[in-house]
């Protein structure tokens, strides 16, 4: 009769209250899981903490970015503050392989980029929460990484897609995604599309002129393709502080800066330092001049430029 009592006695799992208890908590896990922003713990949060959102345009999705293969990265030699970049441009392997393939297969680090060291310069000593660096013409990330190697935040500009993969694979061997921010745009001074001309074998040389991509390099197949165009003035707040605008464009220098007005005309001393490639034939090949730059800085207030090889550093007076 013991054995029967138990055997009749109602098991606490299936008791009233235990009932009454597991539909609610289970009701609860259903109201959260269908309505709770999950998005909060999603893995690009830290990165989306400092976007910066345009009208039209969000940022590139390096998680929804197909794999480009293969990869070909490296750490770079000589640089204060190390990092690592990914090539998006192999020459005509085996014959003619990219000369930093050649160095890789020796065991040999990447060769320092000259505005990885620059960058790098200027912003050394500097507090990496003071302000936000702007690199227009990211490529590889070449300038990009080596200023999120400080722990300083990019807003990076690149309209290329393998070249924007590449930045992609930056991101992750240089745990980087929570200091930068890329924009599958060409910036202007104008928001819209434009006609670009991809080089194949030298992605680094392309343009928005046909003429400025192919200048150095004729023999190379050029490839057209429509990229979003939009001024850095509707990406960047005004009440953000920008320590540094990197511009290398091709030729499109003249439009970025246009681009840039609000941003420039900034009082002395919270207007940006610029950085720019002032090459007259691909100025030339997009309808402008150096002159033409100088005269419109010199309007901003930016009367203080020094010339660095192809490359003008200006400072507002």
């Amino acid at each position: 009769m013991a054995n029967a009592r138990k055997r009749e006695k109602p098991s606490p799992l299936r008791s009233p209250r235990t009932l009454i208890f597991a539909v609610l908590f289970f009701s609860f896990l259903l109201f959260v899981f269908l309505f709770y922003p999950f998005s909060k713990f999603s893995p690009n949060r830290s990165r989306e903490a400092l976007t910066i959102t345009p009208t039209g345009i969000r940022p590139f999705d390096c998680d929804a970015c197909p794999q480009a293969s293969p990869v070909f990265a490296s750490l770079v030699e000589g640089v204060k503050h190390p990092f690592l970049y990914s090539l998006s441009d192999f020459g005509a392997l085996p014959e003619k392989p990219h000369k930093n393939i050649a160095r890789m297969l020796k065991g040999k680090p990447f060769r320092r980029p000259d505005i990885s060291v620059t960058v790098q310069e200027f912003l050394e000593g500097k507090d990496k929460d003071s302000g936000v660096v702007v690199d227009v013409g990211a490529n590889v990330g070449m300038a990009t990484f080596a200023v999120a190697a400080m722990g300083f935040r990019v807003v990076a500009f690149e309209p290329v897609f393998e070249n924007l993969q590449r930045i992609c694979d930056g991101l992750f061997l240089n745990r980087a995604g929570d200091r930068v921010t890329v924009y599958a745009a060409a910036a202007s001074d104008r928001i819209g599309n434009i006609t670009f001309h991809k080089l194949v074998g030298r992605l680094d040389n392309s343009a928005i002129s046909a003429t400025g991509a192919k200048l150095a390099f004729k023999s190379n197949e050029e490839v057209a393709v429509e990229v979003a165009t939009i001024p850095l003035d509707e990406v960047i707040p005004d009440t953000e502080r920008v320590l540094l605008i990197k511009i290398d464009v091709q030729g499109w220098e003249y439009h970025v800066l246009r681009g840039a007005s609000r941003l420039l005309s900034r009082n002395k001393g919270e207007a940006p330092y610029l950085i720019y490639e002032e090459d007259e034939r691909l100025l030339q090949a997009s309808s402008t001049t150096a002159d033409e730059i100088r005269k419109f800085l010199g309007s901003m207030g930016y009367h203080r430029c020094t010339r660095h090889g192809t490359d003008a550093h200006c400072t507002k007076d």
